[in-house]
């Protein structure tokens, strides 16, 4: 058995620097995982093996990193746990293909252009760090969130370049010290290793100068968070009208309430709930409804302001909508509301259905939602200008900044956790949603279901954290500036997406120079 696995070590190496440097695990080996994965590149001279590598070192690495996909398939699919074991290891199989399409793509240049040691590695990291950067996946996850997720001060520069130039200049690291070990024996291995730990301290000590830079807040507000952690099966019956509704709504009020008399004497600006918290249908054609009667005396009585998730309808076309609300002291929806845009495939849409409508009979119990207009406008209430998100909206830096240009002072985030258990996701969705705080210096308000709940400020600080599947309540205070900058990322959002192709044409043209000589 060590004998048939001895060819593949380098590649299963790599898996396992990966995985085990990804949330909630600290990034201890990403400025070289994938350098043993690349000496086993260099080394072959057969697409196939090249392939069977990168698929190994992927597979080894999402089955480490991305294992709550069993727990989500065994709670959302309702399948058994050995079914869902084995669509883990199907996932695995797919879910990162940007491995090794970037070492097909590396192998079948370098069989046509022989080129150079040197280029030839360079070319591999450059179309890696490309394959990784343009990768399609669910879950859209980069090399630079670990360095948040671990609070190391070079996260900060994510305010310049972004947590996916981050993670392409993590992975461009990975280069040098591919050298280094190549050149272990000489002295120019050592200053090539020593040469990249120098940088590495520098670019912390400016992070903790970018931190440090910041403008200091002009204002501030009191938010009250409410986790109530209700279980899925309560949850869906919900909201397939088969019962708890009342109970789950009665929950959200009374755990209010006992929060508010916890903290009568301190100012409460406003109340925040989670993604789809009220367990009924709101908005202005709803208003009569008994649920949304109830929810109204409860503020109004308590003169509370409320900010919420609840599904709703769009009346043109006649689909449910996921959206956040904002509910004044006297129980009125001020409008306008949010609907969330970016929906989650195969749990809120089918991919192709509008070209191809009989794929629905096919999955009839998949989510049909209609998408909102995007982050076109902010919640504008009380003076405030709040940009708004909804669970995997936060994924996407685009999505965040077109928030920031429109103004917005801070991001509410309402998010529900609760299909992928309490070890890795919650951790990781969680870094991945305050880190678009950090890319444009704007607090981020996060509220879920089953947690991870908390607040972090524009300098990256991250205040309470709530616990996971607890109920749970807590108050913060936030600073804010009333008119944020727009931060370099902001401004320069495709500079480093220029500056990776620029350089991969850069190469390849030193390539075809070479060839030509």
């Amino acid at each position: 058995m060590i004998n048939k696995l001895k060819p593949w070590l380098l590649p299963i190496l790599s898996g396992i620097f990966i995985g085990t440097s990804y949330i909630p695990f600290p990034p201890w080996a990403s400025l070289f995982c994938f350098v043993p994965l690349w000496l086993f590149w260099s080394q072959q001279t057969s697409l196939k093996t090249v392939l069977i590598g990168g698929f190994i070192t992927s597979f080894v690495f999402t089955l480490i990193g991305f294992n709550w996909m069993t727990y989500l398939l065994h709670e959302f699919a309702h399948l058994p746990w050995l079914v869902a074991g084995v669509g883990m290891l199907v996932y695995g199989l797919i879910a990162h293909l940007f491995v090794p399409l970037a070492g097909l793509l590396w192998f079948l240049g370098q069989r046509k252009f022989q080129w150079s040691a040197r280029l030839s590695l360079a070319l591999m990291t450059m179309i890696t760090i490309l394959c990784e950067a343009y990768s399609f996946t669910l879950f859209d996850w980069n090399f630079g969130y670990s360095w948040y997720g671990s609070n190391v001060p070079v996260y900060h520069w994510a305010e310049v370049i972004g947590f996916s130039g981050l993670s392409a200049l993590t992975l461009l690291t990975n280069l040098p010290l591919l050298l280094a070990w190549q050149q272990r024996k000489q002295a120019s291995g050592k200053i090539l290793a020593g040469l990249v730990l120098t940088g590495f301290m520098l670019l912390n000590m400016g992070g903790l100068w970018l931190q440090a830079r910041l403008a200091k807040p002009d204002a501030s507000f009191n938010t009250l968070m409410i986790q109530v952690s209700t279980e899925n099966s309560e949850k869906l019956a919900a909201e397939l009208g088969k019962g708890f509704g009342k109970e789950i709504l009665h929950r959200y009020l009374s755990q209010t309430d006992a929060a508010l008399n916890r903290y009568k004497d301190r100012k409460i600006d406003f109340v925040l709930w989670p993604e789809t918290a009220f367990p009924a249908l709101l908005g202005e054609q709803f208003k009569n409804d008994p649920p949304s009667l109830e929810l109204s005396a409860f503020l109004k009585t308590r003169s509370m302001p409320l900010i919420t998730g609840a599904y709703s309808v769009d009346e043109q076309l006649r689909l449910i909508t996921n959206s956040l609300f904002v509910l004044n002291k006297d129980g009125e929806i001020v409008p306008p509301h949010y609907s969330k845009t970016i929906l989650l495939a195969f749990g809120e849409y089918i991919p192709l259905e509008q070209y191809f409508p009989i794929i629905r009979n096919f999955l009839p119990a998949t989510g049909h939602f209609a998408r909102g207009a995007g982050p076109t406008e902010l919640l504008a209430w009380n003076g405030y200008k709040m940009g708004a998100q909804i669970c995997y909206e936060s994924l996407f830096p685009k999505f965040s900044r077109d928030l920031a240009n429109l103004g917005a002072q801070f991001i509410v985030n309402v998010t529900n956790d609760s299909w992928y258990g309490s070890w890795q996701e919650p951790y990781q969705h969680f870094y991945m949603t305050l880190a678009r705080g950090v890319e444009f210096r704007r607090p981020v308000l996060r509220v879920t279901n089953t947690g991870i709940s908390a607040v972090s400020l524009a300098s990256g600080e991250i205040l309470q954290r709530s616990p996971i599947h607890q109920q749970w309540s807590g108050l913060y205070e936030v600073p804010y500036l009333s008119n944020p900058p727009s931060t370099f990322y902001q401004r320069w959002f495709w500079l480093v997406p220029s500056l990776l192709w620029g350089s991969l044409l850069v190469l390849l043209g030193l390539g075809f120079r070479k060839q030509a000589q």
